[in-house]
């Protein structure tokens, strides 16, 4: 081997080994184009993406590896994210749509499955899923990387941000994709709340809680995992917060009260010692037993040491944080004898959930808080960037903002798509890299569109977020999937593509509006006529002959994700989630798209075709696209297979006029023989 040879061996094997060897330093400071903030699966999401597309990044971590969040949470060690692993189908984008865990990359087998093949997984196998992935495709993370100041500076070549870490040394950058993730415990001050146990330091131990009266704080879902690991323990667990239970399997919000947490409703509604209460947090009070043991009602002895709830208005002296020298009159109990949380508690413990770490943003860079999840979560515009921070994108369940309490954002089986739109937003804005598109045409539109609803896990995982738009160009068109919805009106600017006079259809997953019994009887539509009355998950198309505008998507009816359009169609729900049925969601959708295109798009097998060419001047579109030039569909013994196409060059924008003046004579043709529907191989 010669002496080049074994310097490009050396060089070759250093730059593998130490990732620093690529920055850019001004000074001693870093500089990168990305710089991604966390190493969780937001983070390394977006790291992938950078690093495919080739991209001068960095993922910054401060502590020793990815996922350090499931390190300690969720306590009690169990993940509520489905790990289905056995499907019956081996196509790997409908296996993603019950693979609640997995991040997307061009590996097929770099899955979740291959850390734990439980249903329930232990919360250790996710932050060991994520070394495997960050190893695996090789991402650039830096570990031991405290980022303490966050500041936004203009200079001539634009906007950048400066990351400062715990030893003062310094990192910047064009774009700053924050995935920092909600880790900070999220509090309520009232009266008595130094009294109160947190969720991030209680004991896990459920000997610890042995013949206890517990009050837990907070109704989610670390609440109740909490409950149900002490219920066989404690004398008697109350949970208490403003709202009612919100059942994930009444509300389709994956973020409420999951089945596999819920026993304390069990033994709540049976009535076994349990119970949920009502009542706003903040005019609570919590006070303690005085050290000398005497008693703080008429009719209890209680224990040293135990607390008391009250409210503050019957308090009469609240001028410390917590007052122990209360008398029986300060006690809600003193006034009303049936009080449901009369007697006293041995713990109460805080579980209210996080918030996102605003403490690090310098004035010059900090996003403003959303108004959604009380303040919790930072504003971000509908393609994800900081509201007035420009080159500020905010990631993961931290951008839950946009979709809080309506679709899956803060959770990794929807943010890994949310993810993926950030990125083809940035190879547009940054790099002239349109929004990636699958030119088709118009005749296999209805194909192309089945094979979506039946398998894509984007729009089924965010639904009502995410869309495919179709954009309408005569005899083809373009196939853009899974763009932020809400940001609709910026469609050309954010993807690169325009829309022509032909109009746009837009592919939704959507829920009914209404509120049923979702377990009574009666509680699903099956008939295809009445498919805008489905109250599950159902694809939805509308479409549109100009983009909406910012104005519109404002005005637009309550519930709904996009404004009213010139024509929707609903496909009737599908207990098997499949939509694939000849009579129910094949031919309602096929009439609806040639309303649309105004052209027919039944597909004929090559006999019809040659009559037809033989009897008619123009033939139907499916023909001249098709059999006259020997492409389309064949007849097989196992079904029909769709050929795809491109467009022949100068065709895409071709005109359709000629088509539509016969339109009407393909529909009432007889004796054409035709298939009723696609039989896709999926």
């Amino acid at each position: 081997m010669g002496i080049l040879q074994l310097l490009t061996v050396f060089w070759t094997s250093l730059m593998l080994h130490l990732p620093m060897v690529y920055d850019h330093r001004v000074n001693g400071t870093h500089h990168h184009d990305y710089c991604i903030l966390g190493a969780g699966p937001a983070g390394l999401q977006m790291g992938y993406f950078l690093s495919k597309a080739k991209r001068d990044h960095i993922i910054l971590e401060r502590n020793s590896g990815p996922g350090s969040f499931f390190h300690k949470y969720p306590r009690h060690r169990k993940l509520i994210s489905i790990n289905k692993i056995h499907t019956g189908r081996q196509n790997r984008e409908f296996n993603l749509r019950h693979d609640w865990n997995s991040l997307l990359s061009d590996k097929p087998e770099l899955l979740f499955r291959q850390v734990s093949r439980d249903f329930y997984p232990p919360a250790d196998a996710f932050p060991r899923y994520l070394s495997m992935y960050e190893m695996e495709l090789g991402l650039r993370v830096q570990y031991g990387v405290d980022i303490r100041r966050i500041r936004a500076v203009v200079a001539s070549s634009g906007r950048r941000y400066v990351l400062t870490d715990q030893h003062a040394k310094e990192y910047t950058c064009s774009v700053l994709l924050v995935a920092t993730g909600l880790w900070v415990p999220q509090e309520v001050d009232f009266v008595g709340s130094d009294l109160v146990e947190g969720y991030e330091s209680i004991s896990t131990n459920s000997e610890d809680y042995k013949n206890q009266a517990v009050l837990i704080l907070g109704k989610g879902n670390s609440a109740f995992e909490t409950a149900q690991s002490i219920l066989g323990h404690a004398s008697r667990v109350h949970m208490v917060s403003r709202s009612p239970v919100r059942l994930a399997w009444q509300t389709h919000y994956v973020g409420d009260l999951r089945a596999v947490n819920n026993e304390l409703i069990d033994t709540y509604q049976l009535k076994s010692l349990d119970g949920l209460v009502e009542a706003s947090l903040e005019r609570i009070v919590i006070v303690q037993q005085k050290e000398d043991g005497r008693r703080k009602s008429n009719k209890v002895s209680e224990k040293k040491g135990q607390l008391f709830v009250t409210i503050n208005k019957y308090m009469r002296n609240q001028s410390e944080n917590n007052k122990s020298d209360v008398t029986a009159e300060d006690l809600l109990g003193y006034h009303i004898d049936n009080f449901s949380m009369r007697k006293p508690y041995d713990r109460v413990i805080r579980c209210l959930g996080f918030r996102f770490n605003f403490s690090i943003f310098d004035s010059s860079a900090c996003p403003p808080k959303s108004k959604n999840a009380k303040g919790r979560l930072p504003r971000v515009t509908a393609w994800y960037e900081g509201h007035d921070t420009p080159g500020l994108f905010v990631l993961g369940a931290a951008a839950h903002s946009r979709d809080y309490r309506k679709s899956a954002g803060g959770f990794v089986h929807g943010f890994r798509y949310t993810v993926r739109a950030v990125h083809h937003l940035l190879e547009q804005r940054h790099h002239r890299t349109p929004w990636p598109s699958t030119p088709l045409s118009t005749t296999q539109l209805l194909s192309a569109i089945l094979k979506r609803v039946g398998e894509a896990s984007g729009p089924y995982q965010m639904f009502e977020i995410l869309g495919d738009v179709i954009l309408l160009r005569g005899s083809y068109c373009q196939y853009v999937e899974e763009f932020p919805l809400q940001a609709l009106p910026q469609f050309s600017s954010l993807s690169g593509h325009e829309v022509s006079e032909h109009g746009l259809v837009i592919l939704v997953m959507q829920y009914g509006k209404k509120k049923i019994d979702y377990l009574g009887a009666g509680r699903a539509v099956t008939d295809w006529s009445k498919a805008w009355k489905s109250n599950f998950l159902h694809p939805v198309l509308y479409y549109y002959d100009t983009l909406p505008t910012d104005e519109e998507m404002k005005r637009r009816p309550h519930g709904w994700p996009l404004p009213r359009p010139k024509a929707i169609h609903h496909m009737v729900e599908d207990f098997l989630t499949e939509w694939d049925g000849p009579i129910s969601h094949i031919q309602p959708l096929r009439r609806f798209l040639e309303h649309c295109v105004n052209t027919d798009l039944r597909a004929f097998y090559a006999e019809s075709c040659f009559r037809l060419s033989l009897t008619h001047r123009m033939p139907p579109l499916f023909c001249r696209q098709g059999y006259l030039k020997q492409q389309g569909i064949a007849q097989k013994n196992k079904g029909i297979h769709f050929h795809f196409t491109q467009p022949a060059s100068g065709e895409q924008h071709a005109d359709t006029s000629s088509a539509s003046a016969a339109f009407p004579n393909y529909i009432a043709q007889a004796g054409a023989s035709m298939s009723s529907g696609l039989k896709l191989d999926l």
